[in-house]
């Protein structure tokens, strides 16, 4: 496995850490079923960013400025890529009439069995690219082709997990209901154990986290090869994305260039994966690359709707005298 900062006192701490930010959220804060609003939601986001920016000076200040820089680029690639999961979101609760009070609990089962498969993979990616370097340049070469596929597709023709092969065969293994009681997952109905529609959503959402994970973790393996500043980053990341997805959902239709942003960043990795043998790309530019390509789709995005909107509210404005 590739050399870490990371001692196993510090993984065990991590993840005790991890662990009791995840009961206090279900069992203290939320264990009540009920709607987030927007300002509980923003609320937690900035406590999540909060956390996530604390542990990076702690980074910094025990390992140096490498580590902690690799860190912040690592989070911030893992949490604009996590956008398309929000997307995810939305289509899976519209198509399973989840209410809105259930949501959250159906997210924290999401998160919490993301972590889980998040850390397998990252440390199976770690060995893997520890033992065979040349790996390196097949992930530097999905992620360019990954980043190119995505400038070019169209409008949320991505965005069908239900569609998949993997919840075909769910569907087929798992009898299931339309039934909905409280935020139960499985029923008894005749005599047999059924899964209820947020059994089906919650599948839906593990399945999607994976997917994404194949291009989010490459990703970061291209700014460093240390997996507790990979697992730590990426853990952060997704920690905070169901109140992002409570803070955002109604917002996401005003980031039309993000994903055209999101792609130049996996072409950008994915280049300096393939050139890592020739080029050597200092973490500090690797960082201000990534936040001007997705600071720049964010603000083009939100001028061109602003713009957009300007004719109807001046017509409206006009029709009002």
């Amino acid at each position: 496995m590739s050399e870490s900062v990371g001692t196993p006192g510090l993984w065990a701490g991590f993840i005790i850490f991890v662990l009791v930010l995840l009961a206090l959220d279900l069992g203290v804060f939320n264990r009540k079923d009920h709607v987030i609003s927007a300002k509980e939601a923003l609320r937690w986001t900035a406590v999540w960013i909060g956390l996530a920016f604390v542990f990076n000076g702690l980074v910094w200040w025990r390992f140096g400025a490498g580590p902690a820089i690799e860190f912040l680029t690592g989070y911030l690639i893992e949490k604009s890529l996590s956008v398309d999961n929000l997307f995810v979101f939305v289509i899976i609760f519209g198509t399973f009439a989840i209410p809105a009070a259930y949501q959250h609990r159906v997210l924290f089962w999401g998160i919490l069995t993301a972590l889980v498969l998040r850390a397998l993979m990252i440390l199976g990616g770690s060995a893997l690219l520890s033992r065979f370097h040349w790996l390196i340049y097949v992930f530097g070469a999905f992620l360019l082709a990954t980043g190119v596929r995505l400038f070019f597709h169209k409008g949320d023709e991505h965005h069908h997990p239900e569609r998949s092969w993997a919840f075909r065969v769910l569907r087929k293994i798992v009898p299931s209901t339309h039934r909905i009681e409280g935020h139960a997952f499985f029923l008894r109905d005749a005599g047999r154990l059924v899964a209820t529609p947020l059994f089906l959503a919650l599948a839906l959402i593990e399945i999607s986290d994976v997917v994404f994970a194949l291009d989010s973790i490459p990703a970061i393996f291209g700014v460093t090869l240390d997996p507790f500043i990979v697992f730590t980053s990426n853990i952060f990341a997704i920690m905070g994305l169901r109140s992002l997805y409570f803070a955002v959902a109604q917002l996401l239709s005003r980031f039309e260039y993000l994903s055209a942003g999101l792609a130049a960043v996996l072409v950008f990795i994915g280049a300096k994966m393939l050139a890592s043998r020739w080029v050597h790309v200092h973490a500090l530019v690797s960082l201000a690359v990534v936040v001007a390509l997705l600071a720049g789709a964010v603000i083009f995005s939100l001028v061109k709707t602003r713009r957009a909107a300007a004719p109807a509210a001046a017509q409206r404005a006009s029709s009002g005298t």
